[in-house]
């Protein structure tokens, strides 16, 4: 059983948990050692501990640690990007900076793995509202397992960022690692040793993001 400090409330076997989830910070910058085997597998089984909609577990994972693998999602990405940038009309100097801070991001992590969903096993509906109500959910899952992943690597002493990118460019992504058709990419996470400390992002206060009844 826990013990508990008459001062606080909370029991210790809570405290280390809880540490993990207030400390973890985004780091962008890795050493070139490469992530083991076994730490990138649990990794995967954390994620896959998370709650999901019907037990569907509809997240799907791809492990990218080869140079030939991340350069081709990099630039196929790129690619992607320069495309939409140069439709906005957007200045030639700012899309190549954009690019090249994308490209190093993702070449440069020992581990890029790309989060994905698949709604192949969710529930199917007649109707547009339950439909878009289904898809949400496996949204939702497979974000609570790409949280479950980043606080794995929190725990292994590993650095990770997420990256939104492929939502603008799915097929592309899809595209450059040949993944399944049903494979809906989400997120990258990059991960490696943190060659940098993360920076302490202010929060908001718990005033303005609760409220009680």
């Amino acid at each position: 059983m826990a013990k508990t400090n008459p001062q606080d409330p909370i029991p210790v076997a809570t405290a280390q948990p809880l540490d993990l989830l207030t400390n973890r910070q985004t780091i962008r910058r890795f050493r070139s050692e490469h992530v083991p085997q076994l730490a990138a597998e649990r990794l995967i089984d954390a994620a896959s501990r998370a709650p999901s909609a019907h037990n569907q577990q509809p997240w799907r994972f791809c492990l990218v640690s080869t140079a030939e693998s991340k350069l081709a999602l990099a630039q196929g990405m790129g690619h992607r990007l320069r495309e939409d940038r140069e439709r906005d009309g957007d200045d030639p100097a700012g899309i190549e900076a954009d690019l090249q801070r994308s490209r190093l991001r993702i070449t440069e992590a020992p581990l890029v793995v790309v989060v994905c969903m698949t709604t192949m096993e969710m529930d199917q509906y007649p109707d547009p509202l339950r439909t878009h109500a289904e898809h949400q959910m496996a949204v939702q899952s497979t974000a609570m397992a790409g949280q479950n992943l980043l606080l794995a690597a929190e725990a292994q002493g590993l650095g990770a960022c997420w990256m939104c990118a492929p939502l603008f460019c799915p097929d592309t992504v899809r595209s450059a690692l040949a993944l399944p058709a049903d494979w809906q990419p989400q997120g990258l996470v990059l991960v490696g040793y943190p060659a940098e400390t993360g920076r302490d992002k202010l929060r908001k206060p718990r005033s303005s993001i609760v409220t009680y009844r």
